[in-house]
């Protein structure tokens, strides 16, 4: 392929959904597989839904999953502006040669004016009025009205919008690269409002006009827009451009996490999942949302989750580095479904990811997770607790949820391993455990086990009477690594005031049992 050129080309209007980043991505891994290029291109000609900041979180999203585009707002390029909004006389233009060419026309209807037809269908049991060619010939507009009437009302500066003229009795192909060819009857579709009455352009038009001009070889986004894409193909043939017409493809839903039904924002806080890449702060609680990176999310692993979210690359593999999601990827091995979203699996390519790093790699990051909780420790201690706990945490805020007890004191004990293993009996044994472990000049994990070991053949104790009561005494819980390389990171003397006060703690619980 030659020249590929594709867009992203987002809404400014909240927060970008992550279907919107597969979107990105899937756009961003067909560009750099064929050596073309990524636009980020921001359709804002919604002024009614514009959300300031928006912008902004869409910049970031995708310098956060690492897809720098090549052409952009803040970035450049030589089809630029690249926001919609700033080129309203561009669609002014196109929406008049249109008008020029017989392809279009002027409607005059008022909103209320519509409002009352509609009403009036629905009075009649016609539920499903449309703007179209069995009824434009008897409404408010160029199609009835004479010329000089439609000239005196644009000397007026009436209120108009322009509608595209769709044709009769047609079948419209749309050739689709994931779904084949699909076809409309062109009596189903409506006149759509190219131009509003605010001289901005809808969708469709901006669509067409910018995809032309930036000479968009593929159009790759969502299912949703395949109803629409019936008319795109129209005013290419209205405006002349068959022959530049970009090859569609649509992808397939992201389904919730159940399989039924489209995947939705409020799905996030319904069911505690992210569903944004990055956390989203608006107006109300309702409207804020945690994003996949602030629940701990590598970026790798979200990019490599995505990726299969509709995509197979025909092989066993599922770990991908970026660099090789771009030399798998193709649009044929997109299927048509819709895809789960399936939040375990997302989970489980976290897991993957934090494993696969260096322990010098994750210091920064669980440093600025217990940072968060007020505290902090060397890079030699922060690299020893990675390598102890990455085989054991799914998502990285788990290095604090799941092992806070490196920072800070114990808070909580499993009471009921202590109800079964903690003997009162036995407090003067563990008591002399202690003297044992104070006498240690050497206190490695080696050294501390080897203690242990004879501490149990001198009492005849085994493992399960010394090791669980070991664990939470030092942790709290039974759960976690070796319970003597924790000892020797955490050192003799808090190990031995923390075995102290777990003792008391034992007795207490089972004299209160």
């Amino acid at each position: 392929m030659e020249n590929i050129r594709v867009r992203f080309a987002p809404s400014p209007t909240g927060a970008l959904h992550i279907g919107g980043v597969r979107t990105a991505l899937y756009n961003y891994l067909f560009a750099k597989k064929h050596k073309g290029t990524f636009i980020l291109r921001i359709e804002d000609t919604d002024q009614t839904r514009y959300v300031e900041q928006a912008e902004s979180y869409i910049i970031e999203a995708l310098e956060w999953c690492g897809f720098t585009p090549d052409e952009g707002p803040g970035i450049g390029g030589k089809y630029g502006p690249y926001r919609q909004s700033e080129r309203k006389s561009l669609y002014a233009k196109y929406a008049q040669q249109l008008i020029d060419s017989g392809k279009a026309y002027y409607a005059f209807d008022t909103p209320e004016e519509l409002d009352a037809i509609r009403e009036a269908e629905k009075a009649k049991g016609n539920h499903t009025f449309k703007y179209d060619s069995k009824v434009r010939a008897t409404l408010n507009n160029s199609i009835r009205l004479s010329a000089d009437e439609v000239q005196a009302k644009l000397d007026a500066d009436e209120a108009y919008t322009i509608r595209l003229m769709v044709p009769q009795d047609e079948i419209v192909v749309v050739h689709d690269l994931i779904r084949g060819e699909v076809k409309f009857q062109s009596n189903e579709l409506d006149d759509k409002i190219l131009l509003k009455a605010d001289g901005m352009p809808t969708y469709h038009l901006a669509n067409i006009v910018d995809d032309y001009a930036m000479k968009i070889s593929h159009v790759i986004r969502g299912e949703e827009w395949l109803p629409s894409t019936a008319h795109h193909v129209l005013l290419y043939r209205a405006f002349g451009w068959e022959d530049v017409m970009p090859k569609f493809a649509h992808l397939p839903l992201i389904l919730k996490p159940t399989g039924k039904g489209k995947l939705s924002k409020r799905d996030g806080s319904k069911l505690g999942i992210p569903v944004f890449p990055l956390s989203w702060n608006g107006a109300t609680a309702e409207d804020s949302f945690v994003g996949f990176r602030e629940f701990g999310f590598d970026i790798g692993a979200v990019r490599n989750f995505l990726a299969f979210l509709g995509w197979n690359p025909g092989t066993e593999q599922e770990i991908f580095k970026l660099e090789e999601l771009v030399e798998a990827f193709s649009i044929e091995n997109i299927g048509k479904s819709g895809a789960r979203f399936d939040y375990d699996k997302a989970k489980w390519f976290n897991q993957q990811y934090i494993m696969a790093k260096d322990n010098k790699a994750l210091v920064p990051e669980i440093r600025q997770i217990i940072s968060a909780h007020g505290h902090d420790a060397s890079d030699e201690f922060l690299e020893s607790v990675a390598g102890m706990m990455k085989e054991r945490v799914t998502l990285m805020p788990d290095f604090w949820t799941n092992a806070s007890y490196f920072f800070e004191e114990v808070k909580e004990y499993d009471q009921k391993t202590i109800r079964k293993k903690w003997k009162p009996e036995r407090r003067p044994l563990f008591d002399n455990l202690v003297e044992r472990f104070e006498q240690l000049e050497d206190y490695s994990a080696d050294q501390v086990k080897a203690t242990v070991e004879t501490f149990m053949a001198d009492h005849e104790l085994k493992f399960g009477d010394v090791l669980p009561i070991l664990r939470i005494g030092v942790s709290g819980t039974t759960k976690g690594p070796s319970v003597f390389d924790m000892m020797a990171l955490i050192g003799k003397e808090t190990v031995n005031n923390r075995m102290k006060k777990a003792y008391d703690i034992m007795d207490n619980y089972h004299n209160e049992v």
